[in-house]
Formats: structure tokens, C-alpha cells, sequence
């Protein structure tokens, strides 16, 4: 068994803290007088930030050459989804007391919940494809298929804006945090341009190349310099 690294023993103490804090407050009785609005509500934050820091993995490893962080997408990305399936489960579980006679007049009939319903399934093939056999299957598919995390994300953050009673386009409601969500997303998929990652990866190069001493003086500067 392969010992785990700092980071990635920092990922997933890190990533286990939110469902430990929610524990806490839920046993302490530290939620607001609707718990199960805050579960559903934290769950689906935790997901969508956890989403978030799953895309920055490809920008450090292009912008900054840390390539040990490869090593920890995959298992953000099942936190991801793992939490985004938490914060499904919490609504139709607690929410709807897993009433099938109920559940497709809420999913079908309010466009933020078919929203994020569709996000879900999109992390499901995600998740369920990211492991080496499914890599080496799909070939080249797998890539293709795994680009479609950023239409995740932009559908997690206009579900966001719906739950929240916000407009994105007509930039009314509460859409502060949607909006700054969606400006990260659209800043790492800017940094996904091949165009400016080639650009990191010669600033980089160029960053990395030792600086070349003085040259030596010839014999006739030696004489001058004499």
C-alpha cells in the first residue's frame, strides 16, 4: 500500500472537516430553526466549492509546475460528488421523506431542482469513469468526457442563483455569491486556454532555467584588467 503524502493527507482531512462541522452543529443544535434547509443548503455549498478546487488542479500543475497535485483530483472530485449526493439525499430524504407520489411534481415542476438534478448526473459519470480501468477504455473518449465538469459547474452555479431566488441575467436577487462562484469558474477555464497555457509553461521555463555566471575574461582583457 502506497503511503500517502502531506497533501494528500491534508485533502482529506480537509475535505472530511465540513461534514464533521455539520455533524457538530446538528448534535450541538447550533443549525438555524429549519435544520433541514441548512443541511440541504451546506451540502450543496461544500459540493460546489469542493467542484471548484477540483478544477484548480490543472492550472497549478500548468501554471506553477507542481505536479504532485495531480495526485488529489481524483479523490476532490469524489468528495464532489460525494457531498453533491449528500446534499441530494438531504432533499429527498429529509425534505420529501422519500415520497415517490411527491418527488416529480418537486423536481419537474421547479427548474432549479431539474437543474441540479442534471449537474448530479453529469458528476455521477464523472465520478463512476474517473478510475484507471475506465481511462484506459474510453482512450481518448475519456478526456471528452470528463471536460464536461465545467458544465457541471455552471449549471451547479445557476441552480445556486434559482435556490437562492436570484437572476443571473437580469443581475437581480441574491446573486452576489453565485456571480463570484461563477467568476472562478470562468477564471479557471480562461487558464485553461491553450494559448495561455503555453504561455505559463515558456514563463515558466524561463523562470526555471539557471542564470549563466560571468564569463571569463580573455587573456587580453586579463592584461588590460593587469
Amino acid at each position: 500500500m502506497k503511503k500517502l503524502t502531506p497533501l494528500q493527507i491534508a485533502v482529506h482531512l480537509g475535505a472530511w472537516f465540513p461534514l464533521a462541522w455539520l455533524l457538530w452543529d446538528y448534535v450541538n443544535g447550533n443549525l438555524s430553526v429549519n435544520p433541514i434547509q441548512d443541511i440541504t443548503q451546506r451540502t450543496g455549498k461544500y459540493a460546489l466549492i469542493l467542484l471548484l478546487v477540483t478544477l484548480t488542479v490543472t492550472p497549478v500543475n500548468t501554471w506553477l509546475g507542481f505536479r504532485q497535485v495531480v495526485r488529489v483530483r481524483r479523490p476532490l472530485g469524489l468528495y464532489t460528488f460525494f457531498y453533491a449526493s449528500l446534499h441530494f439525499l438531504t432533499f429527498i430524504g429529509l425534505d420529501y421523506g422519500f415520497d415517490w407520489t411527491l418527488l416529480p411534481e418537486a423536481i419537474f415542476e421547479k427548474p432549479f431542482v431539474l437543474v441540479g438534478l442534471a449537474a448530479l448526473t453529469i458528476l455521477l459519470a464523472l465520478a463512476f469513469t474517473s478510475f484507471k480501468y475506465w481511462q484506459k477504455r474510453l482512450g481518448k473518449n475519456w478526456k471528452r468526457l470528463h471536460r464536461l465538469v465545467y458544465l457541471a459547474g455552471g449549471l451547479v452555479i445557476v441552480h445556486f442563483a434559482w435556490a437562492k431566488k436570484g437572476n443571473l441575467l437580469g443581475l437581480a436577487g441574491d446573486i452576489l455569491q453565485p456571480l463570484l462562484f461563477g467568476l472562478v469558474l470562468v477564471l479557471l477555464l480562461a487558464a485553461r486556454l491553450p494559448v495561455l497555457r503555453r504561455r505559463a509553461s515558456a514563463l515558466r521555463s524561463r523562470l526555471a532555467r539557471p542564470r549563466r555566471g560571468p564569463e571569463p575574461a580573455s587573456r587580453l582583457d586579463q592584461n588590460i584588467v593587469d
